[in-house]
């Protein structure tokens, strides 16, 4: 992979010292903007105002492809960190969105809103757990709507993290007061080490040192192939299924029929992390879609929300797709739960009362004793916190009404879904952007 360095109308390619992945170049890319013509006129009363405003004009850039044609472009104030793992290029840096993790040239995480997508990925799923264990214990031939008439049960209490090296997500589920035990397994100790010394109100040093979490350094899908522990729930926070990444074999229906098997009875839940999913998908996402405008070609990158859909639909009774907006990514994103279970159960989750997940937050979260808070910049909000905080004061983003947004897929990300059959094996894997 490679770097470039722009300087006025001219795109130079910088190769890295040892990175000659097969995947195209689309990493970040951090670039000196240089003004021509700059005039600095220090013979006239203005000369100090026009060398300002020139250097205003100057400064590095950090730029990110989303899509094709699709590009973020936003001032980079710092460089934090910059090194190359065994595994992948790690960067944290500080642009418009704040601190930022950066692999491989994309953005994994920013300060700004890093959790938005944490709190979406775990708490759905380790709630619906809770009801469905609720549900379980009061009867176990209970209807879908029962989980609205029995307390949540003690569950979840064991909860795998697949990936997850920033710690963050970790982060989210130790807020689960009855979570006993929590396993990690992340293939790289490099972007560990990194985010908790340079991110640790992501969860660093607090998360690692505490006593229901295990930190294991190596490969998940090896892990789980050869573990004959079960979980509650599954959490895949894992690289995006790119060619020659080292995610995909993580996202294949033979990899999900193995998970199915080692989570709990009947509570189980599995979620993932799925990528781009746009509120008003371009034609590149799907290629039936794209074929149909002239922009279609099956055999390139897309979307892969709707195939990591559609794979673990064939694995699990229930495969629910869920999306919230990440600016810092520079679109929404996807996720998808799945689940077994009667029919109509996906729909009871998707509808589920903003009372009935407001009073588990009131009764099962409460703050991770050491992490270092967040600047409040997306909340408007100044004060700091005691560190004592329980309920919806822990929070920043999920809630009962926030619930039922993420479950609200758009009308024209829901049709273009549809068109969209394909189902991710070892043999037929799909490559996102």
């Amino acid at each position: 992979t490679s770097h470039s360095f722009r300087h006025q109308n001219f795109v130079l390619p910088i190769a890295s010292p040892r990175r000659t992945s097969t995947t195209k170049n689309k990493t970040s890319i951090l670039v000196k903007m240089s003004e021509s013509n700059q005039n600095y006129n220090n013979n006239t009363n203005n000369g100090q105002e026009t060398i300002e405003a020139q250097r205003a004009k100057g400064g590095f850039r950090y730029v990110e492809d989303v899509a094709p044609g699709l590009k973020l472009d936003m001032e980079l104030k710092t460089i934090h960190h910059t090194s190359l793992s065994d595994i992948q290029e790690v960067q944290v840096i500080d642009s418009y969105f704040g601190k930022t993790l950066v692999t491989d040239g994309k953005t994994q995480s920013a300060e700004h809103d890093e959790f938005v997508y944490h709190e979406s990925l775990v708490h759905p799923a380790l709630f619906w757990s809770a009801l469905l264990s609720g549900t379980a214990s009061s009867s176990p031939s209970s209807s879908p709507s029962s989980s609205l008439r029995h307390p949540p049960g003690t569950a979840p209490k064991s909860v795998f993290i697949g990936g997850g090296g920033e710690l963050a997500t970790a982060r989210e589920v130790l807020r689960h007061s009855t979570i006993s035990r929590l396993v990690m397994v992340d293939i790289d100790p490099q972007v560990i080490d990194v985010c908790k010394r340079f991110l640790p109100e992501w969860g660093g040093q607090a998360v690692l040192d505490h006593p229901k979490f295990q930190l294991v350094v190596g490969d998940a899908h090896k892990y789980l192939m050869e573990t004959k522990e079960t979980f509650d729930v599954i959490i895949m926070d894992i690289s995006d299924p790119i060619e020659a990444g080292p995610g995909i074999a993580l996202y294949t229906q033979e990899f999900y029929r193995r998970a199915k098997e080692l989570l709990s009875k009947p509570n189980g839940v599995f979620v993932t992390q799925a990528g781009s999913a746009d509120f008003v998908p371009h034609p590149h996402a799907f290629p039936e879609v794209g074929r149909e405008n002239g922009d279609g070609d099956a055999s390139r990158e897309t979307t892969c929300f709707a195939p990591i859909m559609n794979t673990l639909a064939t694995v699990f009774d229930h495969a629910v797709p869920y999306s919230c907006p990440v600016a810092s990514f520079g679109e929404d994103w996807g996720f998808v739960m799945a689940f077994d279970g009667g029919e109509g159960e996906a729909r009871v989750l998707a509808d589920l009362p903003h009372e009935v997940i407001d009073e588990m937050i009131e009764e099962r979260i409460g703050m991770v004793p050491g992490v270092p808070q967040h600047r409040y910049r997306s909340m408007g909000v100044k004060r700091p916190l005691r560190g004592d905080e329980v309920g919806k004061e822990v929070l920043k983003h999920y809630d009962g009404v926030s619930h039922r947004r993420l479950f609200a897929l758009s009308k024209p990300l829901r049709e273009a879904m549809k068109t969209d059959t394909r189902v991710m094996t070892v043999a037929n894997p799909v490559f996102m952007y």
